[in-house]
């Protein structure tokens, strides 16, 4: 049976009554798509919603919402969840939604490089749209509210494929560390993971802190959609463009023009395999092998295997998998390319989370710029006190922020390692998905709001993936931070003077 999917209109007139019980209701209503997934094995989709019932209901009465409205709603969407016009519909939704964005990304992109300003692009797209919702949302709620859903599937998409925007910078992780000497990589080891450590204390002890002062109650955020687990169907899918693409490649290696392009349908595939069979592990298993890191090992695995049986080499293929070239992309290239869409995304999430963000933001703002700026200039202070090459430190400065404004950090420098950087990147987020939540435990972090924000301020989208999948109530926080701490950062870099004192730091 597949999986079936609460609509958001159930969800959207319980948001109607704006008082915190409401917004609890609806909050845990939310969660009924993960209740909806989970009973779908035991064939039993509608307990879900009687569970509900009896748990709320009392909360329900009290606000005259009738519990059998949203009972029978939900069981209509069971009954017509599959039908054609409705999976044509969807597909037809996210096309035009994520290709907006696409779109957007690319015209902000080239308008800024015609223009030689060096302030990210994607960044400037966001606070547009976050602006723009903000105005209409003072004018007209209603249509705001309305923009969010029309742009909610690409939202959804970037959501649930993020790690594999990331992940090129793993696949590529032998040529980009080739040049690097071994004490140098030892060296960068010490500071991430030293650094990692460093950033949480400060980011949580912040906020703790500030919380501590202001004394402001939580109240429930508001609910995030959230994307759908993967089917066997995808899987399937994905095993056939690979076996088909692979063996097309091998037979004929110009068959689409370049060796790249014909490359490109295979290690795709490969790459969104890995990731997908890596997101099924059990918890345990994750530790050792996190998605990304499945996912990065199936793509090397298949240009390993395709630089074999060809005779072309693995590091000769391997450099087909991320040419940087848009008129003869690689796979890397392909997934990198969401990367400015990530940044857009921003405005929608920090736009729902905005009564969250204006409530406790004390909390969050002190904790975000302490944690920015420790980051940036203790990693510049300890490259340079342990000896580590200049072009190297400033590579790995943006270490604790997220790949897609890392990248635009770093290029606001001169001599640095790009790959480097988004590696080092990945792998403090994968240091902090697989740790976060016992150090936070010794640490003594209990708060929410200091667990989101320090796991978000040192891990970014990794390790908030990892902590909010077993304490959901920190996840509004974690992406508040999330995108903060890279807005920020950037803002941050994009001042001159800031540079200057970073590159005199370094030496």
């Amino acid at each position: 049976m597949a999986a079936a999917v609460a609509s958001s209109s159930q969800i959207s007139w319980l948001l109607a009554w704006n008082s915190p019980v409401n917004r609890l209701i609806a909050h845990n209503y939310s969660n009924i798509n993960s209740s909806l997934r989970f009973t779908q094995y035991h064939k039993k989709p509608k307990q879900a919603i009687v569970n509900y019932q009896k748990k709320y209901s009392g909360l329900v009465k009290q606000r005259g919402i009738h519990v059998n409205r949203i009972k029978a709603s939900a069981d209509s969407d069971f009954t017509g969840a599959n039908s054609l016009p409705q999976n044509v519909g969807r597909a037809v939704h996210l096309v035009v939604s994520l290709g907006s964005m696409l779109a957007m990304d690319k015209v902000l992109k080239k308008g800024f490089e015609a223009a030689a300003i060096k302030f990210p692009s994607a960044l400037f797209g966001m606070f547009c749209i976050f602006s723009v919702l903000t105005v209409v949302d003072l004018v007209r709620p209603a249509a705001a509210m309305a923009l969010v859903d029309l742009f909610e599937p690409a939202t959804t998409f970037i959501q649930r494929w993020l790690p594999l925007f990331y992940v090129p910078s793993l696949v590529v992780l032998p040529l980009a560390a080739k040049g690097i000497p071994a004490s140098s990589a030892a060296k960068i080891g010490v500071i991430i993971v030293g650094g990692w450590v460093a950033s949480l204390c400060v980011a949580g002890y912040t906020a703790i802190t500030v919380r501590r002062m202001v004394k402001t109650k939580m109240i429930p955020a508001e609910p995030m959609p959230k994307p759908s687990p993967f089917s066997r169907n995808e899987i399937w899918f994905w095993t056939t463009i690979f076996v088909l693409s692979f063996t097309l490649a091998v037979l004929s290696p110009l068959a689409f023009g370049t060796r790249a392009s014909t490359c490109l349908p295979f290690l795709l595939a490969a790459t969104v395999l890995g990731y997908i069979v890596g997101s099924g592990f059990s918890s345990s298993a994750k530790k050792l092998l996190h998605p990304i890191i499945t996912c990065a090992l199936s793509a090397d695995l298949a240009v390993f295997a395709f630089g074999a049986i060809t005779g072309s080499g693995f590091e000769s293929t391997l450099g087909l998998y991320l040419t940087k070239n848009s008129s003869n992309p690689g796979a890397g290239d392909i997934f990198m390319g969401f990367l400015g869409s990530v940044i857009l995304s921003f405005a929608f999430s920090m736009f729902r989370q905005r009564k969250l963000v204006k409530r406790h933001a004390s909390e969050i703002f002190t904790a975000v710029v302490a944690s920015t700026v420790f980051s940036l200039y203790s990693t510049a202070v300890v490259g340079r006190m342990i000896g580590l090459e200049p072009a190297l430190t400033v590579s790995i400065l943006p270490r604790c922020i997220t790949v897609a404004l890392a990248l635009n950090i770093v290029s606001l420098f001169e001599a640095t390692n790009p790959s480097l950087t988004a590696a080092v990147v990945v792998l403090t987020g994968l240091i902090g998905a697989n740790f976060v939540q016992t150090l936070l435990d010794k640490l003594g972090l209990d708060d929410p709001i200091a667990r989101g924000m320090a796991t978000a301020s040192s891990a970014h989208g990794l390790g908030t993936a990892a902590l909010s999948a077993k304490e959901p109530e920190a996840l509004p926080f974690c992406a508040i931070a999330y995108a903060l701490t890279g807005i920020f950062g950037s803002l941050l870099c994009s001042i001159p003077a800031v540079r200057q004192s970073l590159l005199f730091v370094v030496g």
